[in-house]
């Protein structure tokens, strides 16, 4: 099913462009990119610079081997946004070419060798975004300490050639593991208050700056709802279901608590995940019961993984789980419609 099917909004009654759709999005990641940019360093920037780069030559590329229309289809800026997915969700110290192997893993093989935009079954930048974390652990866990936490981000002449020269050495002292990461692995036997008050990585909610770029995309998240971009059902589903679980486990903090809400809420990629990638509308559910579905599955699947997972976030992991649930959540939300109309 293609976009233009799947995608249906409208603005002062007028149909919007797949170019404007994505473009708007695009602009809605701007105040997470500039909190991510102040708490941790010109990496993202970086990132999503040369990412945008890449996925326009490899788009490029695709279409002129599948014998398309290569300027008119550059101009619909999925590719771009894939981009900018991709690169806001890799660490800010990923050397160069990290980047050509996961936006090249992107574009071609989970978008291009589907069918192209609208044919593909899973979202481009979280295939890339997985198959980078289980290749490459080492470079993908490997975060820059936040602004405030007894250091400083690295400067842009610091990012640079730590991104051409692929050498993390001179940006050793900048790095180390996310707040998530610490929160699963060192905490011993020591309280959720405890571990936070002797930490520096955390701040009042969640992860310190991670708080900040949290907000940032949930405000962008609510200004595509506000324009009709997005509907409200895959957001409130994920991030209701993530409340009530750890709410439901949370017992007080003690040293076996997965966390409280509010942590679960504002650390890591939860809103950035919940507004900008589970809503992927050609890759999620389209009917509205089975949006509510889809959404309380991913966020199931990111409380099971962050709490008793190997991995410190499981975004990605619970966007692949419910694009491959989505058509049959699909094909049983409308065979119900259509026996209760009957």
């Amino acid at each position: 099913m293609s976009l233009s099917k799947r995608v249906k909004l409208r603005k002062n009654h007028q149909a919007l462009s797949t170019s404007q759709i994505m473009l708007q999005v695009i602009l809605a990641c701007i105040p997470g990119i500039v909190a991510l940019t102040v708490f941790f360093g010109w990496g993202t920037l970086i990132n999503i610079i040369w990412l945008g780069l890449l996925a326009l030559a490899f788009e490029a590329l695709m279409l002129s081997l599948r014998q398309r229309q290569v300027i008119f289809y550059l101009k619909d800026y999925s590719a771009l946004l894939t981009a900018v997915l991709l690169g806001i969700c890799i660490p800010s110290t990923s050397p160069w070419w990290l980047g050509v192997i996961g936006i090249g893993f992107a574009i071609v093989i989970a978008k291009h060798l589907y069918g192209g935009l609208g044919q593909n079954l899973f979202n481009p930048a979280m295939v890339a975004y997985v198959v980078l974390l289980v290749a490459f652990p080492v470079e993908m866990t490997d975060w820059v300490v936040p602004r405030g936490s007894g250091t400083s981000p690295p400067d842009l002449l610091v990012s640079l050639q730590a991104f051409f020269s692929g050498d993390a050495t001179g940006i050793d002292a900048y790095t180390g593991a996310s707040a998530m990461d610490l929160f699963r692995n060192e905490r011993g036997g020591m309280t959720i208050t405890e571990f936070w008050q002797q930490n520096p990585a955390f701040g009042l909610l969640g992860g310190l700056g991670w708080e900040w770029v949290n907000l940032g995309f949930l405000f962008g998240g609510l200004w595509l709802l506000y324009k009709g971009i997005i509907s409200w059902h895959i957001p409130f589903s994920m991030l209701a279901v993530m409340v009530l679980l750890a709410a439901l486990f949370y017992d007080n903090g003690s040293s076996l608590s997965g966390g409280s809400p509010m942590m679960h809420l504002f650390s890591a990629g939860t809103m950035l995940g919940a507004f900008f990638i589970a809503t992927d509308p050609v890759t999620a559910a389209t009917t509205p019961r089975g949006k509510l579905i889809y959404g309380a599955l991913i966020g199931i699947t990111v409380y099971v993984i962050r709490v008793w997972g190997a991995y410190p976030d499981g975004i990605a992991f619970a966007v692949l789980l419910g694009n491959f649930a989505a058509p049959f959540i699909d094909y049983y939300t409308k065979l119900s419609v259509t026996q209760n109309e009957k």
